[in-house]
């Protein structure tokens, strides 16, 4: 399969209304082109593959821009002082069939000081029929004096279900049904990633025959725990079985992934505890087998699984990743937590 033909191609948004998880920002640019108050600069900063270069082509598609006026450049390629005069020069003719020319600059906090500082006066006074949008995964990195001069939105990172619920429908769209504990995987893998996470649903999607998609067939592909693996270990703390928990950890691949997972599946255990009123949502998003356990843990047998395990496995988390022996820091929690290990803990 070509790269044209990627799933993340293929599904990627051509309207402000198929853009997913950006509410916040749709409504306002949405506002904007409808009242024809765009600004001549726009900012958009998040992490990577949640749609702020889709959005910049939407909006350049809204001015009526044509494919021939609109100027994408990656300025991890094009970040010199050169590379921007040429830009500044560029800027000053007129488009070719449009009436506004959108030039996109990618991760423009790649940018050399130097080329910043001549992108500053261009877009100090830039060109009745010029537009900038600007993208980058690293505000911080942006002079303020760059960020002065723009509209700037902040992407929000797409939550575990909102991730979950796209993968759900795209794969229904491919014609196969990706069952919750798959979908919750991916989810995981994608680690707030549109992007990422339909790359590895291709991937699956790919290696997988049949038309029902499951988590086993997932961990399959990808190295990823399976769900029964993280229900076992779960089961484990709540039955104080450290030899059991032990075991699986040390058989375990992804073994950052796997806790990632472990503490999904204890929240769960929590939030079906004591918010009732989302107990039926977050039974719903999981298998049944996975019903049954959060169900039969959030009562009395599942006492030993607590609010200071929760805490105990996101300071693990925390931890693991400075961790040169991952294993060990996920094993040392699991013995602290089930009463193993001597007092003074590495995590409290």
């Amino acid at each position: 399969m070509n790269e044209s033909q990627t799933l993340y191609r293929k599904y990627r948004p051509t309207t402000l209304a198929e853009v997913v998880g950006q509410d916040h920002i749709v409504s306002v640019i949405g506002a904007a082109l409808k009242d024809g108050t765009t600004a001549h600069a726009y900012l958009f900063a998040g992490t990577r593959g949640i749609g702020k270069t889709s959005v910049a082509r939407i909006i350049a598609t809204e001015l009526g821009t044509s494919e021939n006026d609109i100027h994408e450049i990656d300025a991890a390629s094009n970040r010199g002082i050169d590379d921007i005069r040429e830009l500044r020069e560029a800027v000053h003719a007129l488009p070719f069939e449009s009436e506004k020319k959108v030039y996109i600059i990618d991760e423009v906090h790649m940018l050399t000081k130097e080329a910043f500082n001549a992108l500053l006066k261009t877009l100090e006074e830039p060109p009745t029929h010029v537009m900038f949008i600007l993208a980058t995964t690293e505000l911080h990195k942006v002079p303020d004096t760059i960020v002065s001069r723009c509209e700037t939105h902040q992407f929000r990172k797409p939550t575990q279900s909102i991730l979950r619920e796209h993968v759900q429908k795209l794969g229904t769209k491919e014609g196969r049904t990706i069952d919750d504990g798959a979908a919750d995987i991916i989810a995981l893998l994608a680690d707030g990633s549109f992007r990422d996470g339909l790359g590895i649903l291709q991937k699956v999607l790919s290696s997988v025959s049949g038309t029902t998609v499951s988590s086993d067939d997932v961990a399959a592909v990808t190295g990823a725990p399976t769900e029964s693996v993280v229900n076992d270990i779960v089961t484990a703390i709540a039955q104080k079985d450290v030899g059991a928990a032990l075991r699986h950890v040390q058989e375990a691949e992804a073994v950052s992934l796997l806790l990632d997972m472990v503490i999904e599946r204890v929240r769960q255990i929590m939030l079906v505890r004591h918010a009732a009123d989302l107990r039926e949502e977050i039974l719903n998003e999981v298998s049944d087998v996975t019903e049954t356990l959060i169900t039969e843990l959030a009562g009395t047998e599942g006492a030993a699984v607590n609010s200071k395990v929760l805490a105990h496995l996101l300071s693990a988390s925390a931890a693991m990743r400075f961790a040169r022996h991952p294993h060990v820091v996920f094993e040392l929690a699991l013995i602290e937590l089930l009463g193993e290990a001597e007092s003074g803990t590495l995590f409290e």
